[in-house]
């Protein structure tokens, strides 16, 4: 269950809220309609995490519309990906948005301290995919996550790997970005005894297919525990990193 709900029921039951203030809580319209968007503000209580803004073909103003909405609705931290700089300068007049250019991402508010059961590494084959790897990163930081980056570890030059031994074997959950030939998560998979969620790129050279080989490469991994997300999809990675590394509040009290 998530905090909010636990938090608004040991209200009632310490006597600091009344049930007709705590029914009218839960009641409360689950989305805002604000013409262009339907803003979903009761997301987090549905699934622990608030909603995130994909900021890519979206205006100025409509971000921070969007934005006002889940701040009013009681959502102190917003997390906006695939945002441009001119964009997030814009939108940084009206709300506390930190840029944070290599991940594209903007972030308003604070970003909480983790709470996670372990770290989440998140390793590249190459510095060309760190964009992908800094979204990923990013996310998971917003989530309440330890994160450790090991960035160009790729197989072309295997003793780079090799040299992290400790951080991917002491890791909750490895998010492993690569493009070219994929062929990282592999090998990280080989080596790790936890969760492996691996990322296609859409790095390398013509017979790649902007990250189709990656893809299929890493679909077709022969190590045990890798799944896969979409090309270039570093924010379903730090996410889902960041759900398997918060699964220990299930059922607890």
């Amino acid at each position: 269950m998530d905090d909010d709900i636990r938090n608004l029921l040991a209200g009632v039951r310490d006597g600091k809220i009344s049930v007709e203030d705590a029914v009218l809580s839960l009641k409360r319209k689950p989305f805002e309609d604000i013409g262009y968007a339907k803003v979903d503000v009761h997301r987090r209580l549905r699934q622990g995490v608030a909603e995130v803004i994909y900021g890519a073909g979206k205006t100025v103003e409509q971000i921070i519309g969007i934005a006002d909405t889940m701040r009013k609705n009681g959502q102190g931290l917003v997390l906006v990906t695939r945002l441009a700089q001119e964009a997030a300068q814009g939108i940084a007049k009206v709300h506390p948005l930190v840029y944070y250019k290599e991940a594209r991402c903007g972030v308003i508010g604070e970003i909480p301290a983790p709470d996670g059961i372990g770290r989440i590494v998140v390793a590249t084959g190459g510095t060309s995919d760190i964009p992908v790897a800094e979204e990923a990163a990013l996310t998971a930081q917003v989530l309440g996550n330890e994160v450790v980056r090991l960035y160009d570890v790729g197989v072309a030059g295997l003793h780079r790997t090799l040299a992290h031994l400790d951080e991917i074997m002491g890791a909750s959950v490895i998010v492993a970005i690569a493009g070219m030939e994929g062929a990282l998560a592999s090998v990280i998979g080989g080596l790790a005894d936890c969760p492996v969620i691996a990322v296609p790129t859409s790095v390398g050279y013509g017979a790649s297919f902007q990250g189709l080989s990656a893809l299929l490469s890493m679909l077709n991994s022969c190590a045990s525990g890798v799944s896969v997300v979409n090309i270039d999809n570093g924010f379903g990675a730090g996410y889902l990193a960041s759900m398997i590394n918060h699964i220990h509040g299930k059922g607890e009290e």
